[in-house]
């Protein structure tokens, strides 16, 4: 059993280095930037991670593993599909704007490591046949029209990432660089993209 020191240790450890994949990204980061945020020494941080690689993927296992458990909770209960549509999206743009790291370790990996992405994923609960086999079961009882469930999720999923993914260029480019109306704009983009979702499959 873990000690509560060595617990605290590695949690600083893990939200340091989120805060620095956010700021410089993966190939940006440094260890020692790393170590200095989580006020430790840089020999220490190699003991919890001997590489910047398995630090990024331990901190991307660490925010999925708060997003899967709520997804399973909406995706079991008695609430309509909409309802469950638009609570995932409003929990999956919640853990992204906590978490802005996703989208560039995922976009990272898809190229270079696609199965060690499907592992990941995989071994954080993520399983995307439950919300599948949902829609089929809505497609046949003519809640919604006719759609292919894995174009639905990809659609879903990249209108939620995209503005993440693409953040530097958004920010610039629509908010004059502007933190704060950038942040605006990501509250207001849940109810924007739950309803363009819902208005596009609704019979």
């Amino acid at each position: 059993m873990m000690s509560s020191s060595h617990t605290d240790t590695e949690a600083r450890i893990l939200e340091a280095a989120k805060k620095v994949f956010i700021q410089k990204g993966l190939e940006g980061a440094r260890m020692q930037e790393i170590a200095d945020e989580a006020r430790i020494n840089k020999s220490l941080l190699h003991y919890y991670y001997r590489t910047k690689e398995k630090l990024f993927s331990a901190v991307f296992q660490f925010a999925i593993s708060r997003f899967v458990p709520r997804i399973e909770e909406i995706f079991g209960s008695d609430i309509t599909l909409f309802e469950k549509i638009e609570l995932i999206i409003d929990h999956y743009i919640s853990l992204l704007m906590k978490n802005q790291f996703v989208p560039i370790f995922v976009l990272h990996e898809i190229n270079r490591h696609p199965d060690r992405l499907v592992n990941l994923m995989s071994s954080a609960g993520v399983r995307p046949n439950i919300l599948i086999e949902q829609i089929e079961k809505e497609i046949q009882k003519g809640t919604i029209k006719q759609i292919t469930p894995q174009n639905l999720i990809i659609n879903i999923i990249s209108l939620c990432v995209f503005p993440f993914a693409a953040r530097p260029l958004i920010q610039r480019l629509f908010f004059a660089n502007d933190k704060k109306d950038y942040v605006e704009f990501l509250k207001n983009r849940k109810r924007e993209v739950s309803n363009f979702i819902i208005n596009a499959i609704k019979v």
